[in-house]
């Protein structure tokens, strides 16, 4: 929980302001949410992609810090600041270019009615200054996973929390023009969170200055940006499937999203309301698992299999406890939640179903998640590859595409049969984890 906690916190604190930058925009109407929306599900593909891209040099960071080698933290962080600046060039590049036809994948003529037009302007102009943040989301996450890595938690959760006061506070200004600011609406939601970025990156870039002594793998990181051949050759053959992987199953995500708007506006509307809620309540089991990847990442550096495995189980066990908890209370609040936005009273239905299916799926969500970064930890990426992505892919996002286009099924009854195909993958992942098979130390010969 030491390390959970302050996951959880800035996690939270960060999702909590999220959501209430949401229901700003909400407050603009069902077309503005809708285009925020659609929006953030293209962000949302992005951040996939840095995480999964970083993350594999992340699982490497986590033991050479286990192990003691601090030549070796460095390579890793060498390693992602080159692969974010690709992944940073070639992200901006498409949204740029092709933004306007990915925001048109979501909008459908329906009885539900809704501006299409509109809300595609306002997405566009969204759009157009989120990709801005691009480069900070990147350095943010270069610097802060690879704090997270090392044990220094509470520094990215203080980053996190000005970052979001920032957020929440510029959104009220330029959103509706108070204290002589102009009213900027869906415009000023995405200047508010570029200044945020800016902020929350320049606090960790500042903490590392100030104490590098703390944290001297940081110590002339860029005085060379060579990595030794056989440490870049694991790096590569490591990290690529999780960045394949993350790519995938944020993909696998954008293209359910895009299935169930075909059931129109009040959908999408529906589904951002539910996303955020979610966001909120589902920090308890997600830190868990990140808490995985960084305690039992230690233990298999420092070649500890049995304290792994010991401890991985308890965590696991964990996070199946407070998903528990933290779901019935959703459940019996599910009801509240949409009325704190200005959109339709059918988005408002429809978010609150979705919120209900969302919650009572929760110890599902826990035990994929936990097991997902346990099989992570051990350097079994290709594992995890199969296990994540490629079900996404091959099962879950075919039977959407089949149920909302050949069928009347009602759109909240295809989203609980999506969820209930993921018992398949516990079952796989329960197998795994009981055999072993992830338990390796990937930093003993290099």
């Amino acid at each position: 929980m030491g390390v959970a906690l302050p996951i959880m916190v800035q996690n939270g604190i960060t999702n909590f302001v999220s959501l209430l930058d949401n229901l700003m925009v909400g407050g603009l109407g069902t077309e503005t949410v809708s285009a925020v929306a659609i929006v953030n599900q293209i962000m949302f593909v992005y951040f996939l992609c840095i995480f999964g891209g970083l993350s594999g040099a992340g699982i490497f960071t986590a033991q050479f810090y286990g192990k003691g080698d601090e030549e070796g933290i460095k390579n890793t962080i060498r390693f992602k600041m080159m692969l974010g600046v690709l992944l940073v060039l070639i992200s901006a590049a498409i949204m740029w270019f092709w933004g306007a036809d990915i925001i048109s994948l979501f909008l459908h003529e329906s009885e539900d009615g809704g501006d299409l037009a509109l809300t595609l302007s306002l997405g566009l102009d969204y759009l157009h200054i989120i990709i801005l943040t691009l480069p900070l989301v990147m350095l943010t996450n270069t610097y802060a996973g690879t704090l997270r890595e090392c044990g220094q938690t509470v520094v990215p959760m203080n980053a996190g929390l000005i970052s979001v006061a920032v957020n929440l506070t510029f959104n009220y200004l330029l959103i509706f023009g108070k204290f002589g600011f102009p009213e900027m609406g869906v415009n000023g939601a995405a200047i508010a969170t570029l200044i945020a970025r800016g902020v929350e990156f320049a606090v960790i870039r500042i903490w590392v200055i100030v104490n590098i002594e703390k944290v001297t793998y940081f110590k002339g990181v860029y005085k060379t940006l060579k990595v030794p051949l056989n440490q870049l050759k694991k790096f590569i053959t490591t990290g690529l499937p999780l960045l394949v992987n993350e790519t995938f199953w944020s993909l696998g995500i954008f293209l359910l999203g895009q299935a169930y708007s075909l059931r129109g506006l009040n959908v999408v509307a529906g589904q951002s309301i539910s996303n955020n809620i979610n966001n909120v309540f589902n920090i308890a089991f997600l830190a868990t698992g990140d808490a995985v990847a960084i305690i039992v990442g230690r233990y298999l550096g420092a070649g500890d299999m049995k304290k792994a495995r010991e401890v991985d189980n308890k965590i696991i066990a964990t996070s199946l406890m407070l998903a528990l908890a933290v779901g019935a209370f959703l459940l019996a609040t599910s009801w509240f939640y949409p009325t704190l936005y200005d959109v339709s009273d059918e988005a408002k239905r429809l978010g609150m179903m979705f919120i209900i299916v969302q919650a009572l799926f929760y110890p599902k969500e826990a035990f994929l998640h936990s097991s997902y970064f346990t099989i992570r930890a051990g350097g079994k990426t290709l594992v995890t590859f199969l296990f994540d992505s490629v079900f996404m892919m091959v099962i879950s996002v075919p039977a959407a595409f089949v149920l909302t286009r050949f069928t009347s099924l009602n759109v909240i009854l295809i989203f609980t049969i999506i969820h209930c195909l993921d018992f398949i993958k516990c079952a796989i992942g329960y197998v795994i984890l009981r055999k072993g098979y992830w338990m390796q130390n990937i930093v003993s010969k290099i």
